[in-house]
This record gives structure tokens, C-alpha cells and sequence, in this order.
């Protein structure tokens, strides 16, 4: 019998039910401005995934010709870099964030919980746009593994930083934690019909890396030397060696001795 308790249930799909009235809501028409056309390109992206929207076709859903967006948004890479922020900023915002906000978090431990369950409903509330989130930053293009909002990597590395680790623990710590969170939930985000395809920039961007002062972001300049190595194949092994720890756990907690006692009947 169908239930309205939400006893039982994923507190992360809990509250993306929870706000979908709101997500749902298409942009009004009216005057132009920056957060309207990227609120506009999230419900875009929500409705037909990242791969199509354009500037020609955001500005036919949002009823004028694509050359009047660029007064606010300078091009597509501007546009994307506003989704991300705009997504994000709901874990730093106490007023909608509610019990994600990272910002009340009690030391790293409590921190790291919350960014990964707010992370998660953001992925849960925009499957098509999370890929986005988990592609290279155009202005950092050297942050691996990687992850577009700066001020994530910003806020999770100083968080550490504050609670006793050096930089170079921290650069570790980021690189399992996002290994791990993007590998999940990019998986996730699948089952639920995105198209997962990252949108990688090696070289990255000029004008992104122009118009972003990161010097506003100084714990992640001062670690990009740690930050720009590539240690895949050893973090890999080191994985796959903490799996296999985990199975053996998993064999011995099924070979407990109720289960011993079943087998002899």
C-alpha cells in the first residue's frame, strides 16, 4: 500500500522531492539579466541535457536573439561557469541549503559529511548538469582529479588545512574524497538517464583563467604544485588494495557464527 511516510528513505531524495517545486519552476518572462539566463541554461540542461544547449537556443527559450545574452554572459564557458556557481552556491547558503549547508559544519569529519550528501542531492536535482560539476576547471585547468567549482576545492582544502592537515595531506585527502564522490555519483546520475560526458579542457582557457582572480582562492595556488600531479596509477592500486580489504571484512562478517550454525543443520 502506497505510504507518504518518508521513514526509510533516502534523506538525499527526500529533500531534492522536497525542493523539485521550486527546481521545476521555468523562467518567467521579463527583462534580461545574468541570473536569469543562467537559471534559464539549468533548466535548459534539466530539460534537455548539457550536450544541447547552445547560446543560439537558450536565447529562443528565453525569447530574444542568442547576441543579446552575451551583454551578460561573455560566452559559453561563462555560461557553464555560471551553472556550476549557481548549483554550488546552495551548499554555502544557509537560507536554502538547510541541513547541506557546509558552512555550520564542526570540524573536517562533520565537513566532509555534509559536502558529500549536498553534493549528492545536487546531483540528484540536476543529474544532467552534474557532469559539468566534474569536469576541469577552465581558469585551474592543473586540479586533478577534476572538479569545475573552485570554491569547493577552496573550501574543502582550507577546512583540512584548519583541522591539522598539511598541504600536502590535504591535497591527498581531496584527491580519494573527490575520487571517490565523482566516481559514485557520476554512476548514479547514469542510472537515472544522464549522459555523462566530461567536459575536459587540458589546456584550458584564457579568458576564463583572465577573468578569475585566483588569488582569491589561496589555498589552492599554493598547493597546484601537489594539486597538478598525476598519481593515477598508484591512488588506483591503493583503491583497488582498500576494496579488497573491505570484501575481506564482508566474507568474514558472513562467515559469523549464526551462519556457521545454519550450515551444520
Amino acid at each position: 500500500m502506497a505510504t507518504t511516510s518518508d521513514e526509510g528513505r533516502d534523506p538525499d531524495l527526500v529533500a531534492v522531492r522536497d525542493g523539485g517545486a521550486a527546481a521545476a519552476q521555468l523562467t518567467r518572462p521579463g527583462g534580461l539579466d545574468r541570473q536569469r539566463i543562467v537559471q534559464a541554461a539549468i533548466d535548459f540542461i534539466d530539460a534537455h541535457g548539457l550536450a544541447a544547449l547552445t547560446m543560439r537556443r537558450l536565447g529562443a527559450a528565453l525569447g530574444v536573439e542568442a547576441m543579446a545574452l552575451y551583454r551578460y554572459v561573455p560566452g559559453r564557458e561563462d555560461l557553464l561557469d555560471g551553472v556550476v556557481d549557481a548549483v554550488v552556491e546552495t551548499l554555502f547558503d544557509d537560507d536554502d541549503a538547510d541541513d547541506i549547508y557546509i558552512g555550520d559544519a564542526s570540524g573536517w569529519q562533520d565537513y566532509l559529511v555534509r559536502l558529500g550528501h549536498g553534493v549528492r542531492r545536487i546531483a540528484l536535482a540536476h543529474p544532467a548538469v552534474f557532469p559539468l560539476i566534474a569536469s576541469r576547471p577552465p581558469a585551474a585547468p592543473w586540479v586533478r582529479p577534476p572538479l569545475r567549482s573552485l570554491r569547493i576545492v577552496e573550501s574543502f582544502l582550507g577546512t583540512l588545512s584548519e583541522g591539522g592537515f598539511t598541504d600536502q595531506a590535504a591535497v591527498a585527502a581531496y584527491r580519494a574524497y573527490s575520487s571517490f564522490l565523482l566516481g559514485h555519483l557520476l554512476l548514479e546520475v547514469t542510472q537515472i538517464g544522464a549522459q555523462v560526458s566530461l567536459l575536459d579542457q587540458p589546456e584550458g582557457d584564457p579568458e576564463a583563467q583572465r577573468r578569475t582572480d585566483l588569488s582569491e582562492y589561496p589555498h589552492l595556488t599554493r598547493t597546484e604544485p601537489l594539486l597538478g600531479q598525476d598519481k593515477s596509477a598508484g591512488e588506483f592500486e591503493e583503491s583497488l588494495e582498500n576494496l579488497l580489504d573491505r570484501l575481506e571484512r564482508v566474507l568474514h562478517e558472513g562467515q559469523g557464527p549464526d551462519d556457521s550454525a545454519d550450515g551444520d543443520r
